[in-house]
């Protein structure tokens, strides 16, 4: 903006001698060059014109249509200085015309522009310091704007900093230090930043971190209970193992009724631990995001009448009932499709009573395939039904070693429903029953058919 102005003033400054000297020079061309002595009084004005005994220098403008009576007039602009009798420095701005009359004497117009070119320096000058001091302003003003603006940043840097340094914290520290992001370690992610009073960008980012750490609070404790109901479950079978193999060496080596004993329940705890293993195992992929699914289309009616058939064939103490129509098509893993309806067929064996009912159904609903499995078990209270999906998580913990469940399979069923983009649905009637449903989507638009009309 200052070079533009600069420039303005410049070229106005041109125009304006520019007409001065054409007008001059219409006078000389009238009365002609004035006498040396008619010089010096002209020198006490604005301007002088002088004859000259040499032909005329200078340089012409290229860019400007030449006034009239200027056309062949040759410039020169002279910014210098001098010194006065006195010694002192001033400064002598001119600007110079040479040109021949009509007769072809060469003459200059000298005209004195020191005053106009001043008061344009000075009004730059001026400009400048307002500029100056107007920056200066505006860079304390805005300072305390930038420091609250990069305040929260700050804090969020600070506290991000002090993610892996943090000490052991007590709940009352904790809870002096809400609002902000925590001194966070694996045991103190209940802290979170302020998003008051700060710009709506920075809320957005405030939100959303303290939406991340609710995530990671929760993960963590998640996998603390994991890892502490993993441990607990493997304690027992282990304690049961270590005491018949103590049973053994001091009593089974002469007492075969002894030792055929410990040998049955060793290789039964073996194989509870093996099968919760496995379904950790199968957990821990599935967190991973490493659990290869293999989708393709088949009959949801195909995979429910098989693992009816295999169930009735190996459990003769229930009675089953398989109920489908139509086919239901969907794309999914079949493999573990059937590892979810077993999970679910499994779970109302164990809690249905001899000689309960069973049932197996498939169908449409609202656009969706429905696989359910519907028992006469004992059935769930109302507190517990937010909870079964919950790894170890068992309704009656008195019969944990008499059913020889893990409390993982409906938490491994849920994962494989869900990761198809389906859900499970529960109905429990404490002391009735209990149906657990699988949502799955269906491949195709197809007929909508309910659940349960034709027997296997």
């Amino acid at each position: 903006m200052d070079l533009l102005l600069s420039v303005l003033a410049f070229g106005g400054l041109m125009v304006w001698s520019e007409n001065q000297c054409a007008d001059i020079a219409a006078l000389v061309e009238e009365r002609g060059v004035p006498s040396a002595e008619a010089t010096v009084w002209m020198a006490a004005g604005d301007y002088t014109v002088t004859a000259l005994d040499r032909p005329t220098q200078g340089f012409y403008y290229p860019f400007f249509t030449p006034l009239e009576g200027l056309e062949e007039a040759k410039h020169t602009i002279d910014f210098g200085g001098g010194l006065t009798p006195d010694g002192l420095t001033v400064n002598r701005a001119s600007y110079t015309v040479e040109l021949s009359d009509s007769s072809g004497t060469p003459y200059a117009i000298t005209l004195d522009i020191n005053g106009p070119v001043r008061v344009m320096t000075a009004a730059l000058q001026i400009m400048m310091v307002c500029q100056v001091i107007s920056l200066i302003c505006n860079l304390f003003k805005n300072a305390g704007t930038i420091r609250k603006t990069l305040r929260p940043i700050q804090e969020l840097a600070a506290a991000a900093s002090r993610l892996g340094h943090a000490d052991q914290m007590s709940p009352e520290e904790l809870r002096a230090l809400a609002g902000k992001l925590d001194q966070i370690n694996a045991t103190h992610l209940d802290e979170r930043i302020s998003v008051k009073g700060t710009q709506k960008e920075l809320q957005t980012l405030a939100s959303a971190i303290n939406a991340m750490l609710d995530r990671i609070n929760e993960a963590y404790r998640s996998q603390m209970r994991f890892v502490s109901d993993a441990s607990h479950e493997l304690r027992t079978p282990i304690a049961v193992i270590q005491g018949y193999a103590n049973l053994l060496d001091r009593w089974g080596k002469d007492d075969p009724e002894t030792r055929q004993e410990a040998i049955d329940a060793i290789r039964q705890e073996a194989a509870s631990m093996k099968e919760l293993v496995e379904q950790l195992l199968f957990l821990a992929r599935g967190d991973n995001d490493s659990m290869h699914i293999e989708l393709e289309l088949f009959d949801l009616t195909e995979v429910a009448g098989e693992v009816f058939r295999e169930t009735e064939m190996i459990d003769k103490t229930h009675v089953f009932e398989g109920k489908w129509s139509l086919p239901v098509p969907v794309r999914a893993d079949i493999g573990l499709t059937k590892q979810a309806l077993r999970i679910l067929v499994d779970n109302s064996v164990k809690y249905t009573p001899a000689g309960g009912k069973i049932i197996l159904s498939a169908g449409i609903r609202d656009g969706a395939a429905i696989l359910s499995v519907q028992d006469e078990g004992q059935g769930m209270r109302a507190d517990d039904l937010p909870h079964i999906f919950d790894r170890f998580y068992r309704t009656d913990q008195s019969r944990t070693r008499q059913t020889g469940g893990t409390g993982l399979g409906l938490s491994i069923a849920r994962w494989i429903v869900e990761r198809h983009g389906g859900w499970l649905e529960v109905t429990s009637w404490e002391g009735v029953g209990t149906r657990m449903s699988m949502v799955l989507p269906l491949d195709s638009t197809v007929e909508e058919t309910s659940p349960g009309q034709k027997s296997a």
